[in-house]
């Protein structure tokens, strides 16, 4: 790697042609937001720092009067007393600087901790609209990487700028004092030490950013490639020469940005280490001048270039604090473009408890698309137009300016909306059981979205005993709703624990009675830890069909008012199918339930059949009625629920 052909400026320059928005008041002001529960300590922390620097200002008069004084009057006793402070000085700086050390600690971590909090939690409000846009990986970047660059910019470039500000301000007011004019000499230099770092500072910046998008890459290919899912389909397909390729060229660019970073950083630091010799050694050279023509002591000149050190110190430090400052704010600027994500499916003020459901359900002019323009994507979505100045408050707009061409004038291009759900209109009454069938795409899974508020409607309404969903608590909702989806997640843990996580509360004799009534008891019992066997990653260490009547019996102990059931039974032999059908019989009795059908069983034996094609509502009614129309339904039932019975 050279630097021919212009020098480090050269070196640097290409990484200067994009601007990124400046660190304005408002990110100062939210950044003080976290740190304001901690002010009390900062303010210890202040007093800590002004104590250390104003002990290090006194140790170069110290040194000039025993060179004065001391010596040259062969004054013992002020000879032993100059040697016992400059012992005692160091012992108090270091036993203040402990005490300093903690309170920074505690104000960095709590920081930290807060940040990480906070953005946990937003993350928990999203809608599953953000996750199915977001990589898992790069949130975890988010709160690790960017929450812990956040913490170091509070407890150690803030602090550090403090410290140097303070240690320069004092040492000034003693130069001042000792010799103006050298002081001026002194400072002449300071426009040499000023002019670079602005340029340094903002390329240092976007290196630094450019480091932590990067980085979240990494993160994502290996969270999408290091679990269960991802490192099955990567053997099956034999792709694992590509994805070490993929993960060696983001580690790559990482090393590469580092490695810029730390040489520009130190072509920076010795630029201003020569300027700083240059200026130190022609004060030296006036100042020795002044000596012999007796218009200085020899004391006066040693803590002069004492106290110069001590000036040019801080001075390199505070031109170069931009730098590290603006590089520190990247990772706030990250935590907060997450934390501005608008909330997609958010609880009400006024919300209202479902209380005594009884399980009607309503779906009236219900439209939805899963690409609406009205709520934000995923959280790449939002950094790419953050990059452009906006942030998560403009991605809307941004994405409108994006889409300028399509809707010209203002006017929204309605036909070009892709629709999983169009004009949706059906009721389940309460203890009725409603199956839910149609070909691949015709918005089945959609509808079971809708129903414990996954996703909120385009437009239309639902309603739970005449409840708007989006008037009542989500707590009581996810309360009185149990779903299974198709496919069964189970937690890193054991059986028991995945079991008690619809219920923790749930007693050892009701977690054994809904595990018998999805038929997993038996198995669970020949475990060799029986409840307490770690089921693995995503559960993979049990059978589809087995991991599926888990997740069954999971919803059975949370024993809800609605049933949502997707595909329930899709991965079970029929052995298994047929008494998981009887236990969930019983189970649904007296409660709504709506089962996305793929058996002749379920058909048959629901009280209304709902026939969806292209995100249309096209029949509804019972099994016999829909074959005398000879429509949709009997078309499926022909091709698919009739032939698949007759291969049992």
């Amino acid at each position: 790697m050279g630097f021919h052909g212009g020098g480090w400026w050269a070196y640097i320059s290409h990484d200067e042609k994009q601007e990124r928005p400046a660190i304005t008041r408002e990110l100062l002001w939210r950044v003080w937001e976290f740190a304001q529960p901690y002010r009390l300590k900062i303010i210890f922390l202040l007093l800590t720092i002004l104590f250390i620097t104003g002990l290090s200002l006194v140790s170069p008069l110290l040194v000039r009067s025993l060179i004065d004084d001391a010596i040259p009057n062969e004054d013992y006793r002020l000879l032993t007393l100059l040697a016992v402070g400059m012992v005692a000085i160091p012992i108090v700086n270091g036993g203040i600087g402990v005490f300093q050390r903690s309170l920074n600690s505690q104000i960095g971590e709590g920081v930290i901790y807060d940040l990480r909090r906070a953005l946990y939690e937003h993350m928990q409000r999203m809608s599953l609209r953000f996750f199915t846009q977001s990589r898992t990986g790069e949130l975890m970047s988010r709160l690790n990487n960017d929450v812990i660059g956040a913490q170091r910019a509070i407890s150690d470039t803030i602090v550090t700028i403090i410290s140097n500000i303070v240690s320069l301000v004092g040492t000034l007011a003693i130069l001042l004092t000792l010799e103006w004019r050298l002081t001026l000499l002194g400072l002449a230099i300071l426009p040499l030490f000023v002019l670079p770092a602005r340029r340094v500072g903002r390329i240092l910046r976007d290196l630094r950013r450019k480091s932590l998008e990067i980085s979240a890459e990494m993160n994502a290919t290996m969270n999408e490639t290091l679990n269960v899912s991802g490192a099955l389909l990567v053997k099956l397909f034999g792709r694992q020469e590509r994805e070490m390729t993929r993960f060696a060229d983001d580690a790559a660019e990482v090393r590469d940005i580092g490695v810029r970073s730390a040489v520009i950083g130190r072509w920076f630091f010795m630029m201003l280490s020569i300027i700083g010799a240059v200026g130190t050694a022609v004060v030296y050279w006036v100042g020795g001048y002044l000596v012999l023509e007796d218009a200085f002591t020899i004391g006066t000149i040693v803590a002069f270039g004492s106290y110069l050190s001590q000036l040019y110190g801080p001075l390199m430090a505070l031109t170069n604090a931009p730098v590290e400052f603006a590089q520190s704010m990247v990772s706030f600027e990250r935590v907060f473009e997450a934390l501005d994500i608008p909330v997609e499916i958010d609880e009400k003020p006024t919300a209202k408890r479902l209380e005594q459901v009884n399980g009607r359900i309503q779906f009236q002019n219900v439209f939805f698309s899963y690409s609406s323009e009205d709520h934000a994507g995923g959280l790449q979505e939002v950094a790419r137009f953050s990059w452009r100045g906006g942030g998560a408050a403009h991605l809307k707009r941004g994405k409108a300016k994006e889409n300028g061409e399509a809707i010209e004038n203002g006017k929204a291009a309605a036909s070009e909306q892709r629709w999983a759900l169009q004009n949706v209109n059906f009721s389940i009454e309460p203890g009725e059981l409603v199956a839910l069938v149609g070909p691949s795409g015709a918005g089945k899974t959609t509808i079971t979205y809708l129903i414990p508020r996954l996703y909120d409607p385009t437009d239309g309404r639902i309603t739970v005993d005449n409840q708007d969903l989006r008037d009542v608590t989500l707590k009581t909702l996810a309360d009185n709703i149990g779903m299974v989806t198709q496919e069964s997640y189970l937690f890193y843990d054991t059986i028991r624990a995945n079991l008690l996580y619809a219920r923790p509360d749930a007693t050892d004799e009701q977690m054994i009675a809904a595990a018998k009534a999805a038929n997993i008891h038996d198995f669970i019992a020949q475990l060799p830890d029986g409840y307490d066997t770690v089921v693995g990653e995503r559960g993979y260490r049990l059978s589809g069909g087995e991991r599926q009547r888990i997740a069954i019996a999971r919803v059975v102990l949370k024993d809800p008012r609605i049933l949502v059931l997707d595909e329930a039974t899709s991965h079970l032999d029929s052995l298994s199918e047929a008494l998981i059908q009887e236990a969930l019989g019983k189970v649904m009795q007296g409660r709504s339930s709506l089962v996305i059908a793929h058996r002749l069983s379920t058909i048959l034996a629901a009280d209304k059949i709902l026939v969806m094609e292209k995100g249309q509502l096209v029949e509804q009614g019972k099994h016999d009625d829909l074959l005398a129309r000879g429509g949709l339904y009997t078309n499926l039932y022909e091709t698919q629920f009739k032939q698949a019975e007759t291969l049992k």
